[in-house]
């Protein structure tokens, strides 16, 4: 059922070559012809066999064949399908919050634990505090389960996180690729500006790690419990509902950003990125490239979004590498770039590095769920008590700082 079909090269169409079987690469001549110029057409036995879906009329074995067979196919339906997610947590968010703002009269609908994986900051604080005591909070549970739930996906297959499931990944890839829609390409920075922007992600990761690992316990313990910390999600919102002319221009000039540039905040402000990719270094698991076999037509370095150059290198070790698995899709030749170990392992196929990294996630969050470490611990009434008082000076922060408030508040 399954026939090749072959992909475009970036300075011409592949020949197609009907009822030649895909072979083991037995030599280097045809590599030397293919690098001395040659490279419109790639013999039977060095190209990489293409599945045309569209031969198979069942749809839902279609759909199957194809989510087993093109990486960026799956990619994007897990991507999709979890931004999917984060807006039903939204909506749901936004119905507690109109229960909240109304006085908590009437039904109420359950605050979202989900929207804690939007307060990083808390997360850290509580990951450091279970490091240090062993205790859970129950202030914000969610957002230490998400967090280490990340931290283990990216310590297994990269940064993953960022280009398989993290919603505003998604939303920055959605935006660069409408700017190649628009303009027929993406800018790409000179070297040294580029490596200055991206310093700023980690002297933003610095700063934060710098302001908690220098707090004590009994300082954790007064953020984490303060009335400040119970509705940060809250804050958020209003943020986001009553924002500032200031903070909305901000937010439109990052956005028509990423159009012109790829994943502009991903790229060079976003800490929690850095964070991953910090930890992603440690990954054993690689894109790797035969350097015997492959043409050298750079097709790898043209397809990543984070501008790695793939065709220099025999192991991609960068921080910015996300497992996004684009460079492996359009290698043309057979056995030259997959995701390994090591050169000499066995190649890890994408459904399973999709499966590990919504799996991860999936097991790490359930797990919290089945221990009582998914909901908070903040009651329907000391809800509607907080809601009411949300402008007094306990619920704002100076300077990153909570609030003095006292053991009623």
């Amino acid at each position: 059922m399954m026939t090749e079909t072959f992909g475009r090269l970036a300075d011409g169409p592949v020949q197609n070559a009907p009822g030649l079987m895909t072979q083991e690469i037995t030599g280097s001549r045809d590599v030397a012809r293919l690098r001395s110029g040659s490279k419109k057409s790639i013999p039977p036995g060095l190209r990489r066999r293409r599945s045309d879906f569209l031969h198979e009329p069942i749809w839902y074995k279609r759909l199957l064949w194809r989510l087993r067979e093109d990486s960026q196919f799956l990619r994007s339906v897990v991507q999709y399908s979890f931004l999917l997610l984060c807006t039903w947590i939204g909506v749901e968010f936004c119905f507690f919050m109109q229960w909240g703002m109304d006085g908590g009269s009437g039904s109420i609908t359950p605050r979202p634990p989900g929207v804690e994986g939007f307060l990083p900051i808390s997360a850290l604080m509580s990951l450091k505090h279970y490091l240090s005591t062993g205790i859970i909070n129950a202030i914000h549970p969610a957002a230490l389960s998400i967090l280490v739930a990340i931290l283990l996906a990216s310590l297994l297959v990269k940064k993953a996180f960022c280009s398989w499931l993290c919603p505003i990944g998604t939303l920055s890839e959605s935006l660069w690729l409408l700017g190649q829609k628009i303009f027929g390409r993406n800018l790409i920075l000179p070297r040294w500006f580029d490596y200055s922007l991206r310093s700023l992600k980690y002297l933003l990761l610095a700063f934060f790690l710098w302001s908690i690992l220098a707090m004590d316990t009994s300082s954790l313990e007064r953020f984490i419990y303060s009335p400040y910390n119970k509705v940060a999600d809250i804050k958020m919102y209003l943020f986001f509902a009553q924002i500032s002319g200031v903070a909305l221009g901000t937010i439109l000039v990052l956005i028509a950003l990423s159009v012109v540039i790829r994943n502009f905040w991903c790229r060079f402000l976003c800490p929690y990125g850095a964070l991953l990719g910090l930890v992603s270094l440690l990954s054993p698991l690689k894109i790797t490239r035969i350097k015997s076999t492959c043409i050298d037509c750079e097709k790898c370095t043209k397809a990543c979004p984070s501008n790695i150059k793939v065709h220099e290198v025999t192991r991609v070790w960068s921080d910015e590498c996300m497992s996004c698995m684009a460079c492996v899709e359009v290698c043309p030749v057979k056995n030259t770039l997959n995701m390994q170990r090591s050169q000499t392992s066995r190649p890890i196929p994408t459904w399973v590095l999709g499966t590990l990294v919504v799996g991860v996630f999936m097991a790490v969050t359930g797990l919290a769920m089945i221990t009582g470490h998914w909901q908070n611990g903040i009651s329907r009434v000391e809800y509607q008590r907080r809601f009411l008082h949300l402008d007094d000076a306990q619920y704002q922060h100076f300077r990153g700082q909570a609030a003095d408030y006292g053991p009623n508040d």
